[in-house]
Protein backbone atom coordinates (compact mmCIF):
# COMPACT_ATOMS: atom_id res chain seq x y z
CA UNK A 1 0.00 0.00 0.00
CA UNK A 2 1.38 3.31 -0.96
CA UNK A 3 1.76 6.08 1.26
CA UNK A 4 -0.98 9.06 1.95
CA UNK A 5 1.28 11.34 2.11
CA UNK A 6 3.13 10.54 -1.05
CA UNK A 7 0.68 9.52 -3.77
CA UNK A 8 2.33 8.39 -7.15
CA UNK A 9 0.79 9.69 -10.37
CA UNK A 10 -1.40 7.25 -11.04
CA UNK A 11 -2.96 7.83 -7.44
CA UNK A 12 -3.55 11.20 -8.39
CA UNK A 13 -5.26 10.30 -11.76
CA UNK A 14 -7.45 7.90 -10.68
CA UNK A 15 -8.60 10.22 -7.30
CA UNK A 16 -9.41 12.91 -9.34
CA UNK A 17 -11.23 10.57 -12.28
CA UNK A 18 -13.39 9.48 -9.02
CA UNK A 19 -14.18 12.70 -7.69
CA UNK A 20 -14.88 13.86 -11.77
CA UNK A 21 -17.29 10.67 -12.41
CA UNK A 22 -19.57 11.92 -9.46
CA UNK A 23 -20.97 14.48 -11.73
CA UNK A 24 -21.72 12.30 -13.81
CA UNK A 25 -22.20 8.59 -12.26
CA UNK A 26 -23.73 10.34 -8.92
CA UNK A 27 -21.85 7.65 -6.24
CA UNK A 28 -21.11 4.51 -8.58
CA UNK A 29 -17.49 5.66 -9.32
CA UNK A 30 -16.61 6.29 -5.76
CA UNK A 31 -18.14 3.00 -4.78
CA UNK A 32 -16.26 0.39 -7.50
CA UNK A 33 -12.88 2.65 -6.92
CA UNK A 34 -13.47 2.18 -3.35
CA UNK A 35 -14.21 -1.14 -3.50
CA UNK A 36 -11.50 -2.44 -6.25
CA UNK A 37 -8.87 -0.31 -4.94
CA UNK A 38 -9.00 0.27 -1.29
CA UNK A 39 -6.50 -1.58 -0.66
CA UNK A 40 -4.00 -0.87 -3.21
CA UNK A 41 -3.50 3.06 -1.99
CA UNK A 42 -4.18 4.66 1.27
CA UNK A 43 -4.78 8.45 -0.74
CA UNK A 44 -7.17 5.90 -3.14
CA UNK A 45 -8.83 4.51 -0.67
CA UNK A 46 -9.16 8.10 1.59
CA UNK A 47 -10.49 10.05 -1.58
CA UNK A 48 -12.93 7.35 -2.82
CA UNK A 49 -14.41 7.20 0.28
CA UNK A 50 -14.29 10.75 0.65
CA UNK A 51 -16.03 11.03 -3.16
CA UNK A 52 -18.28 8.59 -2.02
CA UNK A 53 -20.04 9.75 1.08
CA UNK A 54 -20.25 13.19 -0.46
CA UNK A 55 -22.08 11.71 -3.49
CA UNK A 56 -24.43 9.56 -0.99
CA UNK A 57 -25.27 12.95 0.56
CA UNK A 58 -25.96 14.76 -2.71
CA UNK A 59 -28.28 12.12 -3.30
CA UNK A 60 -30.18 12.37 -0.10
CA UNK A 61 -30.07 15.66 -0.56
CA UNK A 62 -31.66 15.35 -4.54
CA UNK A 63 -34.47 13.06 -2.93
CA UNK A 64 -35.35 15.50 -0.69
CA UNK A 65 -35.32 18.64 -3.11
CA UNK A 66 -37.28 16.29 -4.85
CA UNK A 67 -39.88 15.97 -2.62
CA UNK A 68 -40.11 19.67 -1.32
CA UNK A 69 -41.16 20.71 -4.94
CA UNK A 70 -44.68 19.86 -3.80
CA UNK A 71 -44.34 22.61 -1.83
CA UNK A 72 -42.31 24.70 -4.31
CA UNK A 73 -39.37 25.07 -1.98
CA UNK A 74 -38.14 21.84 -4.13
CA UNK A 75 -37.46 23.79 -7.54
CA UNK A 76 -35.27 26.35 -5.95
CA UNK A 77 -32.84 23.95 -3.89
CA UNK A 78 -32.48 21.15 -6.95
CA UNK A 79 -30.68 23.21 -9.26
CA UNK A 80 -28.62 24.37 -5.82
CA UNK A 81 -27.66 21.23 -5.20
CA UNK A 82 -26.95 20.33 -8.63
CA UNK A 83 -24.66 23.16 -8.91
CA UNK A 84 -23.13 23.00 -5.11
CA UNK A 85 -22.24 19.30 -6.20
CA UNK A 86 -20.43 20.20 -9.64
CA UNK A 87 -18.58 22.72 -7.96
CA UNK A 88 -17.46 20.68 -4.87
CA UNK A 89 -16.63 18.01 -7.14
CA UNK A 90 -14.09 20.15 -9.42
CA UNK A 91 -12.73 21.34 -6.74
CA UNK A 92 -11.65 18.13 -5.01
CA UNK A 93 -10.27 17.02 -8.37
CA UNK A 94 -8.18 19.89 -8.75
CA UNK A 95 -7.00 19.04 -5.14
CA UNK A 96 -6.64 15.38 -5.54
CA UNK A 97 -5.02 15.78 -8.54
CA UNK A 98 -2.04 17.93 -6.61
CA UNK A 99 -1.87 15.18 -4.08
CA UNK A 100 -3.53 17.00 -1.83
CA UNK A 101 -6.30 15.12 0.80
CA UNK A 102 -9.56 17.06 0.23
CA UNK A 103 -12.40 16.53 2.66
CA UNK A 104 -15.74 18.17 1.79
CA UNK A 105 -17.85 20.37 3.87
CA UNK A 106 -21.16 19.57 4.52
CA UNK A 107 -21.11 15.67 3.93
CA UNK A 108 -22.24 12.98 5.79
CA UNK A 109 -19.68 10.50 6.86
CA UNK A 110 -21.22 7.20 6.50
CA UNK A 111 -18.32 5.24 4.62
CA UNK A 112 -16.03 5.31 7.37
Amino acid sequence: MTDITNPSNDDKNIATITHLGGTVFSFIPGLLVWALKKDDSAFIAEQSKEALNFQITMLIAQFIAGILVWVLVGIILIPIVWLFNIVFCIIAAISSSKGENYRYPFCLRLIN
